[in-house]
């Protein structure tokens, strides 16, 4: 396990100014996202009426979801007129002015502050649903900021796995460390100032998020073209247009993303079993946070308030997640021993139905159930640390390229859009299958077996089967799993290992170099093979990269 001293040394000190910038932004990013988060959810739960409350709510956050793909197409054409930097805290002093019109329309049609010791809050006369518009307009300006949020990483570090991995583990780490304080802090709020104006804090931290993303360093030419790709751009021969048919052109290359992520994922080994891997495993955890925690507190302990610190004991489990990947980085070189881990801590959900018929409207109840999702959100952060930085690693455009959209940004389209479709459909049904049990039964234990036992257990078993795919996969700790096929490879010529071999790998050969030096180990022999005319390896010790495949 290497020291803080080498993982400090790993990182130039342009590499680290701007990592704690960005750190620093995004942890104000994300005390202001959990307060509007848990401000919604609660007033979502306590506005729906009976019958439909969960169903309706798993409407409006799959609205949300297909807003965020809206929001991914409109920032495409910004980054080609505009640092990444600047565009990324235009979209959160969006996200200020979306969160704003809930708060303004409360105020203007009679809403006010929880009064001390009142039951309820005292809302505005609006119609519950314009949650659905504010919850799409937000989703919007949500979606912009995370697309740029997945991607920026590579720019910061390079494409070196190690460095990512550690990156995005720390990253994680402190994003949950806020999301922890976020999400207990917004409990706290709701139940002094009510839901209807708990999340008067989240433009200021928005706003403090801008404030600081805006102090990062402008990327270089060849970032900010590579940045360009990975939002799905299509180039357009140097052509100016108008905005409108940039965004045109954006959702051509968005759909084009998709589909060649899709051909990527699901034709090549290596990434196939990232279907469920990822986008399931995404989608249970936000069932979890979205769904089960706020079905929890609402129809079992009584208080909708106390779903949010149910879900901050979820994201602290993600932060001990995050953490295990970053010091365990060199020993769990692949994602699959978390993957794994991630998989049998869903069936910990069987705990619920079990609780709830012995909960009480106490709030330790809601404290013993953020125990109970630390250690499933624990595996699934972990995994996900570690897929994110496998694809952005095995997806970087020194390796493998598409002549119209950026591999990374298409795979990253495909799975992501897959969870949405995911996120979309199912919690909007098995919403109804909770709605319909408390109406049927006044309690939810029969539909807590059925939504969250069964269903976490089924997906469970999906999981560890994908897990056996890659190359391999059998041992417990894989060090490899294996290199991307190659695709119409019969055109590649004879050359120079200096040609061929990009300028970054040469640098991660010379560094393993070093490494191996320190260790007293021999060099190993850095040999370039062809076989046949549809292979090309560069081979370096244990090492081994494909060329790109070509469409």
């Amino acid at each position: 396990m290497p020291s803080l001293r080498d993982i400090w040394d790993a990182y130039s000190p342009i590499e680290r100014r701007n990592m704690g910038i960005y750190i620093g932004g995004i942890m104000f990013y994300k005390l202001g996202l959990e307060f509007f988060n848990g401000s919604i959810t609660t007033l979502a739960t306590d506005r729906f009426k009976a019958s439909n409350t969960f169903s309706k709510l798993g409407a409006a956050q799959g609205v949300n979801q297909a807003a965020q793909c809206v929001g991914a197409i409109l920032i495409a054409p910004l980054i080609k007129r505009w640092p990444t930097r600047t565009v990324l805290s235009g979209a959160i002093i969006l996200f200020c002015f979306m969160v704003l019109i809930l708060l303004i329309v409360d105020a203007a049609t009679g809403g006010k502050m929880k009064p001390p010791g009142a039951t309820a809050p005292i809302y505005g006369h609006w119609d519950a649903n314009l949650i659905f518009l504010v919850w799409t307009l937000a989703g919007i300006a949500y979606g912009m900021v995370e697309l740029i949020r997945r991607v920026i990483p590579a720019d910061i570090v390079g494409g070196n796995v190690g460095k990512l991995r550690r990156m995005d583990a720390l990253v994680h780490v402190l994003y949950e460390v806020a999301g922890t304080a976020g999400a207990i802090g917004s409990s706290s709020a709701i139940s002094r100032w009510g839901n209807n104006y708990s999340f008067f804090l989240s433009p200021v931290f928005f706003a403090f998020a801008a404030g600081t993303w805006i102090l990062i360093s402008s990327f270089s030419e060849s970032s900010r073209h590579r940045n360009q790709a990975a939002l799905s751009d299509v180039d357009n021969g140097g052509r100016k247009n108008n905005y409108l048919v940039q965004i045109t052109r954006g959702a051509r290359g968005f759909a084009e993303s998709i589909w060649v992520g899709a051909v990527l994922v699901l034709t090549n080994r290596r990434f196939i079993w990232l279907l469920p891997s990822y986008a399931l495993a995404l989608y249970l955890h936000r069932f979890l946070e979205t769904t089960l925690a706020p079905a929890f507190a609402k129809r079992v302990l009584g208080i909708s308030a106390w779903s949010q610190i149910i879900v901050g004991g979820s994201n602290f489990g993600e932060l001990i997640g995050a953490l295990s990947v970053f010091f365990l980085s060199d020993m769990v070189t692949t994602p699959l021993p978390w993957l794994r881990l991630d998989a049998l801590n869903l069936n910990l959900v069987w705990l619920l139905p079990y609780l709830s018929s012995r909960a009480s409207p106490n709030v330790s109840w809601a404290w013993r159930l953020a125990g109970l999702f630390a250690p499933i959100s624990m595996g699934w952060a972990a995994g996900d640390v570690s897929l994110a930085a496998y694809i952005q690693s095995a997806l970087s455009e020194s390796q493998i390229s598409h002549k119209n959209v950026s591999t990374l940004g298409a795979v990253m389209a495909f799975l992501y859009s897959t969870y949405i479709v995911l996120d979309a459909v199912l919690s909007t049904l098995l919403g109804r299958v909770i709605d319909n049990d408390w109406v049927n039964h006044n309690n939810i234990k029969s539909s807590l077996t059925h939504v969250g036992g069964i269903q976490f257990s089924v997906c469970c078993g999906i999981i560890l089967i994908s897990s056996l795919i890659p190359l391999g996969a059998l041992a417990l700790n894989p060090k490899d799993i294996g290199s991307i096929n190659l695709l119409h490879m019969d055109d590649v010529e004879e050359e120079s290992v200096e040609d061929m071999y990009p300028k970054f790998e040469r640098q991660k050969m010379e560094d393993l170099n070093l490494k191996l030096e320190r260790q007293g180990s021999e060099d190993p022999d850095f040999a370039f093979e062809r076989q046949g005319t549809e292979d090309v390896n560069f081979r370096y010790g244990r090492q081994r990269r494909d060329f790109e495949p070509r469409y």
